[in-house]
């Protein structure tokens, strides 16, 4: 016999390290000869699509087309630290780092700007497209590779960093403000328990995440069904059995992820709400993207069935086991 189900869950995470830990991200911005900017930064890729969203914050401070933007990372030898790509830290982190650094190099490029163009002040210009010019009379203009000619043998570079706030909780209060910012996310699903063989099969699910602003919505979109695949295998496959220390599932033969066929036809649903300290409002939604899925699902398990699993992965077995 088969029966279906419905759970919720929600969740608040704090992003970045938090508690006390210091919480540095340093960003390098330098204007190339032809005109081009050049981010340096430690960030690290690893499918989150950071490389796409930090480009789009440096173009965006600079007034410059994403191609203008040459990103350089994962370089120890010509980058400064950005962290860890962990604790859904980078998209704010390091992306405030590479605002303040672009924002710092535009500002050195309108004082030599005022400079070459023999102004009297830096008062009424404006950036756009690689040039700055004069709102008033945008005939009077330069452009930044005319700037970066007087200076090849010493390229213009600034760096900046940017510290999270976060403070130690007290060990006997228990009371701090750990992390800054939070994000919220919600989970809701459908599944179905066949009673006779143990198995779970998630049919529905919508997932609802509060981003900040999403600065590239089909990242983020990205970001939510990964999250709700990884929460969906941590939930009810993957099972590392630990046997004495040893894993006895350590292949992908007997460790079982989800699939494309085990997904469900998911509804994202992207809650923005900006926030004032972060660059131009996003927040980090790595990991929060995941949490909220497996107690949706065990919460749907125990509506189907009307018995509480409180251990993950809920296999079939661990089913057929409360059953009886």
């Amino acid at each position: 016999m088969k029966k279906r189900g419905k759970g919720v869950g929600i969740i608040f995470y704090g992003t970045g390290y938090g508690n006390g830990f210091p919480d540095i991200s340093k960003a390098e911005a330098e204007l190339q000869d032809d005109g081009k900017v050049a981010i340096y930064v430690g960030a690290t890729e690893v499918g989150q699509g950071a490389k796409t969203v930090m480009t789009q914050i440096a173009a965006e401070a600079l007034g410059l087309k994403v191609e203008d933007i040459i990103f350089i990372n994962e370089d120890t030898m010509v980058t400064p630290d950005s962290g860890t790509a962990a604790a859904s830290r980078q998209s704010y982190n390091t992306g405030n780092a590479i605002k303040k650094a672009a924002e710092a190099l535009k500002a050195l490029i309108v004082d030599k700007a005022v400079d070459k163009m023999k102004l009297n002040t830096n008062i009424g210009l404006k950036v756009e497209n690689g040039n700055v010019f004069v709102k008033t009379f945008p005939s009077r203009k330069i452009s930044f590779k005319e700037i970066a000619e007087d200076y090849k043998e010493n390229p213009l570079k600034v760096e900046e960093e940017f510290i999270a706030q976060t403070t130690e909780m007290d060990e006997e209060t228990g009371q701090g403000a750990p992390y800054w910012p939070y994000t919220f996310s919600a989970c809701g699903v459908e599944i179905e328990v066949d009673t006779e063989t143990g198995i779970v099969e998630v049919i529905d699910g919508v997932l609802a995440q509060d981003v900040g602003k999403a600065l590239n919505p089909k990242l983020v979109e990205g970001q939510m069904e990964g999250g709700f695949a990884m929460g969906m295998g941590y939930g009810i496959f993957e099972n590392l059995n630990l046997k004495k220390g040893k894993m006895k599932n350590n292949s992908f033969t007997n460790y079982i992820i989800p699939t494309a066929l085990d997904m469900p036809d998911i509804k994202n649903v992207i809650v923005e709400d900006p926030e004032s300290t972060a660059p131009y409002g996003a927040k980090g939604i790595g990991e929060p993207v995941m949490i909220p899925v497996a107690p949706a699902i065990l919460n749907a398990i125990h509506d189907a069935i009307g018995v509480r699993i409180t251990e993950t992965p809920v296999t079939p077995d661990k089913i057929l086991k409360a059953l009886k």
